[in-house]
C-alpha cells in the first residue's frame, strides 16, 4: 500500500515538536498557570513542619538569667515558635496580665511550652500568676489535644535530685503539679527538657537540645 506523503509529514511534525499531537487533536498545549496555586506538601515536609508553638518563658530574677534567657533566644529562632517573656511583658505584678490576651493566645497553638529556672521546686511567681488568671477555674478539656512541653534549668546536680539526692526524685518529676494540670484541661504532657547541675559553658549544647525539640 504506497504511503501518502502527506499523512508521513503530518506524523513527522508530531514527533519533531512536543504537543504537537495534542494540537492535533484539539487540547491545548499551553501549560496551565500554576502560578497562584500552591505545591502539595510532600510527606517529608509535612513531617518536617513545625506545630504552631507559644512559649511562656518566666525568670524571677531577670537580670541574673543566663540559662533562661540563652533557651528564649534559641526558642526565637525557630520558625512558628511565638515567645512571650511575662516579665518582660508585665513586670513582677502578678495581677497586671491580660487574661484575655493570653487565653486567645493560647487557644489559637498546638504546643504551649514553658521555659523557666527551678524556683524552690516549682515554676516561677509570675508563671503561677498566668496559670491562675488564664487557666482560672475552668473545667476540664479547656485545651483539649494540645501539648505542654516543661523547659526548666537548676543548678543542683545528682547530690539534690535523682534516686541518690536529697529530694530522692529526678529534676523532671518535680512538676507533678504541672502534669495534674494538663491533665485536667485535656494536654499532652511531653517528656520534660530538664538541665540539671547546667553551667554557662554547656549553653550551646541545652540551646541545641531545645531546638531539635521544638523542631518537631
Amino acid at each position: 500500500m504506497p504511503i501518502n506523503r502527506r499523512n508521513l509529514i503530518k506524523a513527522g511534525l508530531a514527533l519533531a515538536v512536543p504537543g504537537a499531537a495534542l494540537v492535533a487533536a484539539g487540547a491545548s498545549d499551553t501549560p496551565p498557570d500554576t502560578r497562584n496555586t500552591p505545591a502539595p506538601q510532600t510527606d517529608t515536609q509535612e513531617k518536617n513542619a513545625v506545630k504552631k508553638t507559644l512559649a511562656y518563658v518566666s525568670h524571677p530574677y531577670p537580670e541574673r538569667s543566663v540559662m533562661t534567657k540563652g533557651l528564649q533566644q534559641a526558642a526565637e529562632s525557630i520558625s512558628g515558635v511565638t515567645v512571650r517573656n511575662l516579665e518582660t511583658l508585665y513586670g513582677f505584678d502578678t495581677r497586671a496580665i491580660d487574661a484575655q490576651q493570653e487565653y486567645e493566645l493560647t487557644r489559637q497553638h498546638e504546643r504551649i511550652v514553658f521555659m523557666f529556672p527551678t524556683h524552690w521546686f516549682n515554676i516561677p511567681p509570675m508563671m503561677k500568676a498566668y496559670l491562675n488568671d488564664v487557666w482560672g477555674s475552668v473545667g476540664p478539656g479547656l485545651w483539649q489535644g494540645k501539648e505542654m512541653l516543661l523547659v526548666t534549668t537548676a543548678a543542683g546536680g545528682d547530690s539534690t535530685y535523682g534516686p541518690s539526692g536529697r529530694i530522692g526524685i529526678p529534676l523532671a518529676d518535680v512538676f507533678a503539679p504541672m502534669k495534674a494540670s494538663a491533665a485536667h484541661t485535656g494536654m499532652i504532657y511531653l517528656p520534660p527538657l530538664a538541665f540539671q547541675n547546667v553551667s554557662a559553658s554547656r549553653l550551646p549544647q541545652y540551646q541545641q537540645q531545645l531546638i531539635e525539640r521544638l523542631s518537631r
